[in-house]
C-alpha cells in the first residue's frame, strides 16, 4: 500500500486501533479523516492530533453512512483510502440472551461489524475506481478464522467481512483499488469493555507490525497469534476453538 500522499477515512477512528492508525498515517504525511459516534472522543482525538479531521457518524445507520460518503466526497474529493475499522464486541451465552425484548442490542453488533463495512466499501468502490490509486482496508480479526465461542456474533461478522473482502479483491483486481485485510489478534484496547483485553498485544507494537505489512504490500496482514490462525487446517481450528471456549466459558456462565 502507498503510505504517504493519501486522503484517508477511518471509521471508529477516535480511540483504539483506529486512532493508532490515524496517528501513524498522519506521521507519514497523509490527510486523515476519522468518524465515530461520540463527539467527546472525537474532540479528545483532535486535541492530540490537531490536523485530524473529524465527523460524528453512527455507522450502524444506513442514512448516516450515505451522509458520510456524500460529505467526504464533496468536501475532501481527494479521498482515496477507506479503512473500515469501527467495531464492537459483545460476549454472551445464547441461553441467557433476551432476544425477544432486546434484539436491538444484538443487532447493533451485526450492523456495525457487518453491514456497515460492506455498505461503505460498496459506496466508495466506484468512486475510488476512477482514481489513479486507491485502497480499501477492512479490519477483521483473528476470530474470523478461529471463532471465540463466547463472542459469537462478533466472530460471525468478522468471518463474513473476511469473505466479502476476498470477493471484493477479485472484483476490483483490474482497477486501481487495492483491497487489504488486517486481521488483529487480541490487542490491548477497550474493545468489548474496559480491561477485557489487557492480556492482548501492546497497541504500539501491533501498529508497527501492521504498517510493516502495509509497506511490504501484503494483502492479508495478521500479527502475533493471528498470523498462524490465518492458515490453520480445519482440525487445528476445531481444537483451537474448543480450547479457547473451555478456558473462557466461565466468564459468561
Amino acid at each position: 500500500m502507498r503510505l504517504s500522499g493519501n486522503t484517508i477515512l477511518i471509521t471508529g477512528g477516535s480511540t483504539g486501533i483506529g486512532l493508532a492508525f490515524a496517528e501513524r498515517f498522519i506521521q507519514d504525511g497523509n490527510t486523515v479523516i476519522v468518524c465515530g459516534r461520540r463527539e467527546s472522543a472525537l474532540q479528545d482525538a483532535k486535541k492530540k492530533f490537531p490536523t485530524l479531521i473529524t465527523r460524528v457518524t453512527d455507522v450502524s445507520r444506513e442514512d448516516d453512512r450515505i451522509a458520510l460518503f456524500d460529505w467526504v466526497t464533496t468536501n475532501y474529493p481527494d479521498v482515496n483510502v477507506l479503512v473500515n475499522n469501527a467495531g464492537i464486541q459483545q460476549r454472551f451465552h445464547v441461553l441467557k440472551a433476551n432476544t425477544r425484548d432486546n434484539w436491538s442490542y444484538y443487532n447493533n453488533e451485526l450492523m456495525i461489524n457487518g453491514e456497515a463495512p460492506i455498505h461503505l466499501s460498496m459506496l466508495f468502490a466506484p468512486f475510488f475506481a476512477q482514481k489513479e490509486y486507491a485502497a480499501i482496508v477492512n479490519v477483521t480479526s483473528g476470530l474470523a478464522f478461529t471463532p471465540l465461542a463466547i463472542a459469537p456474533i462478533y466472530s460471525a461478522t468478522k468471518a463474513a467481512l473476511h469473505s466479502f473482502t476476498m470477493s471484493l479483491r477479485h472484483q476490483l483486481a483490474n482497477t486501481s483499488v487495492e483491497v487489504i485485510e488486517v486481521a488483529p489478534p487480541a490487542v490491548n484496547t477497550n474493545l468489548g469493555g474496559v480491561d477485557l483485553h489487557t492480556h492482548g498485544e501492546p497497541l504500539d507494537a501491533f501498529t508497527d507490525g501492521i504498517f510493516q505489512g502495509l509497506e511490504e504490500g501484503k494483502q492479508e496482514i495478521g500479527y502475533g497469534s493471528s498470523v498462524s490462525r490465518l492458515r490453520m487446517s480445519r482440525d487445528e481450528i476445531d481444537a483451537y476453538v474448543e480450547n479457547m471456549y473451555q478456558a473462557m466459558k466461565n466468564t459468561i456462565e
